[in-house]
């Protein structure tokens, strides 16, 4: 592509430059209006400055990719309601002997779940129990946060829907969930494999000090009541407060004492203005109002069919993105059969949806579109392109350098939409198997380079932030502490990952 004109490519540079300190540092001191308006104003400079029209900046919208990212966020919002999240808490505490033994589970558990309900949906939920089976068990938080973050980050790389970037990629690249699945799934296995080996090898001395025997089982009680008290909201990611959650938990105390058994003696009045004593059963979805026996199995019945439901529909997508659906179409279907069947008003759920990210996304598409007409990206690869080609070693090494610092400088999904398809291009003069390869090579680098540094992803942020502000128990993760192990972590797993990327 020619360069536009020198004023068009200074004004859609300097568009460009604005976009990307706000979206890298949110709050600059000179402008600090965060990501989304940043994201906002940078398209908006790239319409004024008339660097794109208003036509090509709507076009310039990817509506599929809004509308996987809104139907995954849905699901993500329900199956938290369904106590998905807190089974994931049971799972990694259950039979758990000591720190290698928890570390290793951190590893395996964040990487799977992270591929299927997404990187930062995981690092949400799971960051406070992290902290609180570490406190007990009077072990490090340090090397648990790090296996959760980065485990999240691999692991997120193995499908469309696990992070962003990879559902840009399968959208531009035409790939279906299969094909995308199949060719990093097994790089993503080597790289969780390898990374807790890593993390071994930093914290083995902190963990050798463990206990051997099992976790205990005060420990996972409290683990649980954590994860039950702290409710996903993308949105906000908000907790409850502090003495509420202990309050809740003395409540409930109190009842289980009062109680002694599945039943409560209730004072309920007569019809003739009397009081009586009758047995029932605290009715869990009514925050502890009393109701007959019959009634409080019936609701716990009907929890539990609705639990299963929401299972049941999940599973439903998963499987149809398996048989080559539309991604898009999916995703929102199933939403929308998840909101049906809560049989309620969905205001309370949809408000969690994180609307900030898909704004946030639709300026930056418009931005990054008026970055590619200005000819400057155009221009760089076409430097870069003879040195860069992945039928060599050292092309492909190239290749990855690259994509790892801009994902980094630049952040991996404006470093996806940038490089993407011309990456695709330069393969493709190859076969149509070199073009998918590429598109898999930019999906794990850009995925992994989220590792390097603590500012390289929003999972990073997250569990940084999450532990932070947790209460009584919060633990600050400095840059330099993360970036010890993240530059090594990163351009190993990298390397050894992009051994196995099939097309």
């Amino acid at each position: 592509m020619a360069m536009e004109a020198p004023l068009k490519v200074a004004l859609g540079t300097l568009a460009f430059v604005v976009f990307w300190i706000l979206a890298v540092f949110p709050a600059v001191p000179c402008l600090p209006i965060g990501r989304t308006a940043g994201s906002l104003l940078g398209a908006l400079l790239m319409v004024i400055f008339r660097v794109i029209s208003p036509e090509e900046a709507y076009s310039a919208i990817d509506l599929p990719i809004l509308g996987l990212l809104f139907g995954t966020m849905v699901v993500s919002v329900f199956l938290e309601k369904a106590d998905m999240f807190k089974y994931l808490g049971h799972l990694l505490s259950w039979k758990s002997r000591g720190g290698k033994d928890l570390l290793l589970r951190i590893c395996l558990v964040s990487a799977i779940a992270s591929a299927l309900f997404t990187n930062d949906t995981c690092c949400v939920v799971l960051t406070e129990f992290v902290l609180n089976v570490a406190r007990k068990n009077n072990l490090p938080p340090k090397p648990f946060l790090l296996a959760l973050a980065s485990s999240s980050n691999i692991g997120s790389a193995a499908t469309p829907i696990g992070n962003p970037q990879n559902l840009v990629i399968a959208l531009q690249s035409g790939m279906s969930f299969v094909e995308f699945l199949s060719g990093i799934v097994v790089a993503m296995l080597v790289g969780v494999v390898v990374n807790a080996a890593i993390l071994l090898c930093y914290f083995w001395r902190l963990l050798s000090a463990d206990k051997d025997e099992d976790v205990d089982s005060a420990a996972a009680v409290a683990a649980e009541v954590d994860v039950n008290l702290h409710r996903f909201s993308p949105a906000t990611m908000s907790h409850l407060n502090i003495k509420n959650s202990q309050a809740s938990a003395s409540d409930a105390s109190a009842q289980s004492s009062i109680s002694g058994a599945a039943n409560l003696r209730c004072r309920t009045s007569s019809a003739d203005g009397g009081v009586t004593d009758s047995a029932m059963a605290p009715d869990p979805s009514r925050d502890g109002i009393c109701v007959s026996g019959d009634d409080g199995a019936s609701t716990t019945w009907r929890t539990q069919l609705w639990k299963t439901c929401v299972y049941l529909v999940t599973v439903g997508m998963l499987i149809s993105l398996l048989l080559g659906l539309n991604m898009s179409w999916t995703a929102i279907t199933a939403a929308l059969a998840l909101v049906v069947l809560d049989f309620k008003d969905a205001l309370p759920c949809l408000e969690k949806i994180s609307y900030s990210l898909l704004i946030f996304f639709s300026g930056m598409f418009i931005t990054v579109n008026g970055f590619n007409k200005t000819g400057i990206p155009s221009a760089l690869w076409e430097f870069v392109e003879p040195y860069a080609q992945i039928d060599t070693v050292g092309g492909v090494a190239l290749l990855s350098l690259v994509i790892l610092l801009l994902s980094n400088v630049a952040s991996n999904v404006p470093t996806v939409l940038l490089l993407g398809a011309r990456v695709a291009a330069s393969a493709a003069i190859v076969s149509l198997a070199e073009e998918m390869r590429a598109w898999l090579i930019l999906a794990w680098v850009s995925t992994v380079a989220g590792n390097l540094s603590l500012l390289g992803s929003a999972a990073n942020l997250i569990v940084c932030e999450q532990a932070r502000k947790a209460k009584s128990f919060g633990y600050n993760l400095s840059f330099l502490g993360h970036l010890v192990f993240g530059i090594p972590s990163t351009l190993i797993v990298t390397a050894i990952g992009l051994v196995f990327v099939r097309s």
